[in-house]
């Protein structure tokens, strides 16, 4: 037998067995893998960037929508944030993050393990609002009865005018809503984090129909599965501590202990604030977590309570 014939013989009789049966193969390949689903476009980067945070280093090529992730047992797929929850119910996807808008628009049904509030411009929810020109005379959503309205929301909308009672033409807007507003709708439902960019357009906010943040979801056969279930909540565990880690810092100090009882009253710790005994007699190192935003209020109290070689140094991730 020739040997490429007798390679290709090996190989048949290894998947097929020796009594003809299909068995797979084992490879490296057939390890557990969680996939997940990254959100193309607006909450693309900063999920990266607290995927990153959390321990993941992901590369995203501009040619290919299955991104490199250094992590053997997850696939990422990058997919519009619109259509993650789909592909997580009907189980093309074990997990990914998308924003709740776009789980009840598309009213999946899946398992929401975590809210992480990573907004573009600030940490607070984005808003999808009913919008209308500032010389419009809407007051209410009771006055668009009968009207026409834009938005990307088509469902969310619709129920929402359902919930009021009233009935009007919803449209699905492919882009520039802000603009139908003026002169080719009577009102829009438009996605808002701060509103600078309505009251550019001279638009008025009449309501708000929903408060959106992102959301890690998993779809239910997922989150039965023992080992893809505990890769889902390390996950969670991991992006919820690089989150909460971006407002905090650590700072450190030494000082003498006659001192300590008045530094302590002054300091607003995470938890009790660590405290070590120092070579040096009579004085001891103290260590904590606080809000950056306090640190710079903070730093000259305990300056003056007599703390010395104070140290302040950014978190990469805090757990409770």
């Amino acid at each position: 037998m020739r040997p490429q014939a007798r390679r290709t013989r090996l190989r048949a009789c290894s998947f097929y067995g020796l009594h003809g049966k299909s068995r797979p193969l084992l490879t490296m390949s057939d390890k557990p893998k969680l996939r997940f689903g990254l959100p193309k476009g607006s909450l693309q980067d900063a999920t990266i960037e607290k995927m990153a945070k959390a321990g993941f280093n992901i590369q995203v090529s501009s040619r290919s929508y299955i991104p490199y992730v250094d992590d053997e047992e997850m696939e990422i797929r990058l997919i519009r944030a619109q259509e993650i929850s789909r592909y997580v119910e009907h189980e093309f996807l074990d997990c990914g993050i998308t924003g709740l808008d776009w789980i009840r628009e598309n009213d999946s049904k899946v398992h929401e393990v975590g809210e992480f509030l990573f907004s573009k411009a600030t940490r607070q929810p984005a808003r999808w609002v009913l919008c209308v020109p500032e010389t419009s005379k809407v007051k209410s959503v009771k006055d668009l009865e009968g009207k026409r309205i834009a938005t990307e929301v088509v469902q969310l909308t619709k129920r929402y005018l359902k919930q009021h009672g009233v009935k009007a033409e919803v449209e699905f807007s492919w882009g520039a809503t802000e603009f139908k507003a003026h002169e080719l709708v009577d009102a829009i439902v438009e996605l808002t984090e701060t509103g600078s960019s309505l009251r550019a357009n001279k638009l008025r906010i009449v309501d708000t129909l929903l408060e959106s943040t992102p959301r890690l979801i998993a779809s239910h056969a997922a989150w039965k599965n023992k080992w893809k279930r505990e890769k889902i909540e390390t996950l969670a565990m991991l992006l919820k501590g690089a989150l909460e880690a971006e407002a905090k810092v650590g700072l450190k100090m030494n000082i003498a202990k006659k001192n300590l009882d008045k530094l302590l009253q002054s300091l607003p710790a995470l938890r009790n604030p660590t405290v070590s005994s120092l070579s040096l007699e009579g004085w001891v190192a103290v260590e904590t977590i606080i809000d950056e935003h306090v640190a710079r209020e903070i730093i000259p109290a305990l300056k003056a309570a007599g703390a010395e070689g104070i140290i302040e140094y950014p978190l990469n991730k805090v757990v409770y």
